[in-house]
């Protein structure tokens, strides 16, 4: 595994048809579809991610979905990757965000496709990387559409910043609609609203998404199910195995006996 990719997720999926609930990353998402159609739901926009067709979603961007027949690949690179990357080629460190979720561009395809037939042929790391580096730095250097200052993913708004810090510090106890609200000196209903707004999710559905992200990753570090689960503030097993299938399309158990790649 190389250093630029590690921890980070794969996936190689053939013919599923699954839905995709409401849900975010705190990852981009790149993918390609090889049959099939992903019909998926972006700010309240509809895309078909359709045969020899690019995907791209930016981190923290509330995504849901439906399959049919969908053979893809996907991986899931960091923020890090990305900025660090575009510092490189511009020498400013910011942060690439890309509008046209769905990419028409048989270059940009090619390239890809190469760097997911080498990292599961598990090729050298040299060739893995290079490919790795031509795919994404063409990928930002003809559809990044605006940057944001690096670590400022969210619209700074000081209640949206309120109450992720809160979350984030909490995540592992019950929080409650009333602390949240008081962290911000609002009432429960403007909260709720402003909250919604600016995120795309209710504080609890972004909660849960924000739990199952953090036991994704623990997951992938080695880390068991149960203790992943309980770390992030699951205390029932079977409960949290529901969301995690709910939110990404596959098991706990899955990703586990995959490492970091889903087959």
């Amino acid at each position: 595994m190389t250093k630029l990719l590690k921890n980070t997720l794969f996936e190689n999926v053939t013919h599923i048809n699954e839905s995709f609930s409401k849900h975010y990353h705190d990852t981009y998402t790149v993918g390609l579809t090889y049959d099939g159609v992903l019909k998926t739901y972006n700010s309240n926009k509809s895309f078909d991610f359709y045969k020899y067709s690019i995907r791209v979603n930016n981190p923290n961007e509330v995504h849901e979905g439906i399959s049919q027949h969908w053979s893809h690949s996907n991986f899931y690179p960091t923020i890090e990757l990305l900025s660090n990357l575009y510092e490189q080629i511009f020498f400013d460190k910011k942060i690439p965000f890309f509008e046209n979720h769905i990419i028409n561009d048989q270059v940009l395809f090619f390239k890809l496709h190469n760097f997911f037939d080498s990292f599961f042929k598990n090729e050298d790391e040299i060739l893995v990387e290079s490919l790795l580096i031509d795919s994404l730095s063409y990928l930002i250097l003809h559809f990044t559409n605006y940057t944001k200052n690096y670590n400022d993913i969210f619209d700074n708004k000081l209640i949206v910043k309120r109450s992720l810090e809160l979350i984030n510090d909490c995540i592992d106890e019950n929080i409650s609609l009333d602390t949240l609200a008081l962290n911000c000196n609002l009432s429960k209903y403007h909260f709720l609203r402003v909250f919604k707004k600016e995120i795309g999710l209710t504080p609890h559905s972004f909660i849960i998404n924000e739990r199952l992200n953090r036991a994704n990753n623990l997951i992938k570090e080695g880390i068991t199910i149960s203790e992943a689960s309980l770390l992030v503030g699951f205390n029932d097993q079977s409960h949290f195995t529901r969301n995690f299938k709910k939110y990404f399309g596959y098991t706990p158990t899955l990703l586990q006996k995959n490492s970091n790649i889903i087959l």
